[in-house]
């Protein structure tokens, strides 16, 4: 079993529930929401992107500019922008939507641990900050924080990364990479940090909320070619979770895990990515000519593992 508490769901967290929107990004599968108490219409963003596109290095803010038009037609008021964790598959664009909002962002307390793995990965000179300096927030677990009248709780919940953590307000919970639709699984667990055994006892801690509690999984793969989903219950991946279904046990899912994660390709932007989502999502800073370059470490990982 865990060894971490129960999150908590006192009437303060379940007053007003809120208002949950979901844009799915087609280029990486990853999903953006917007969290909002209906009453005082502020929000959260949650784990938005930056678009990126590997083949010509190019930097655009479509995804994250498509979150503000929506928040501007809904009279939304944006009081934080939350990521879940570092992400391996997409730039994350927080930096950017501080810039326009002036809300703070904020991560799981953790990261710190990531940026000294990555910041030995990488090379990065000692100037580099690893304690976390570029949020204007570091989670604890069971920290609690208001988004308007709404109390959100941080769970921390590792496993996929040393620093996941997922966000419970009122009856909503945005839980990442943790538990994905149930008719695709799990997490994945081999990058750097990452743990089977540890995602287990997050996927219990999760499973622990009450069966109605929504779940807000942060990307899709849309098996068999379904259209995008992002949003389960706890009975329904109780019941239906293809990997749960099959591992009953720690032993077993740690075992399932393991033999899934070593067929899997690495994502394409991990590389690209981790640089940037390591330093609070913001962009290298511009060399002498003026441009950005971003620093690809060739053979970081003892197996290669080919698309």
């Amino acid at each position: 079993m865990s060894t971490l508490a129960p999150p908590l769901r006192s009437p303060a967290t379940t007053k007003c529930e809120p208002q949950v929107a979901a844009f799915f990004e087609q280029r990486t599968c990853s999903v953006q929401y917007v969290v909002a108490d209906p009453i005082s219409r502020e929000c959260a963003i949650i784990d938005p992107v930056l678009d990126y596109d590997e083949k010509s290095g190019s930097i655009a803010t479509a995804s994250a500019d498509m979150l503000l038009r929506y928040i501007a037609e809904q009279n939304l008021h944006v009081g934080w922008i939350l990521d879940t964790h570092p992400h391996a598959d997409h730039l994350s664009a927080a930096s950017y939507l501080r810039e326009r909002t002036e809300a703070p962002i904020g991560i799981g307390e953790r990261i710190v641990e990531v940026q000294e793995l990555w910041k030995t990965i990488y090379n990065l000179p000692d100037t580099f900050r690893s304690d976390g300096s570029q949020w204007d927030r570091l989670f604890a677990d069971g920290d609690r924080f208001p988004i308007g009248g709404l109390v959100a709780e941080v769970l921390f919940s590792p496993g996929h990364t040393l620093a996941s953590v997922a966000y419970l307000i009122g009856d909503a919970a945005f839980i990442h990479d943790t538990l994905l639709m149930p008719d695709f699984g799990t997490a994945r667990c081999d990058f750097p940090g990452g743990s089977a055994q540890q995602l287990w006892r997050s996927l219990e801690r999760i499973l622990a909320l009450p069966d109605d509690t929504r779940l807000f999984t942060g990307h899709d793969y849309m098996p068999n070619g379904r259209a995008p989903a992002w949003e389960s219950t706890v009975a329904e991946q109780r019941a239906c979770n293809v990997h749960l279904r099959r591992a009953r046990t720690e032993d077993e899912f740690v075992a399932l895990r393991r033999a899934r994660d070593a067929e899997l390709p690495l994502p394409k932007l991990i590389l690209h990515a981790l640089q940037v989502n390591i330093a609070g999502s913001q962009l290298p800073v511009p060399e002498d000519n003026g441009r950005r370059y971003l620093k690809i470490p060739l053979d970081a990982f003892a197996r290669a593992r080919w698309d």
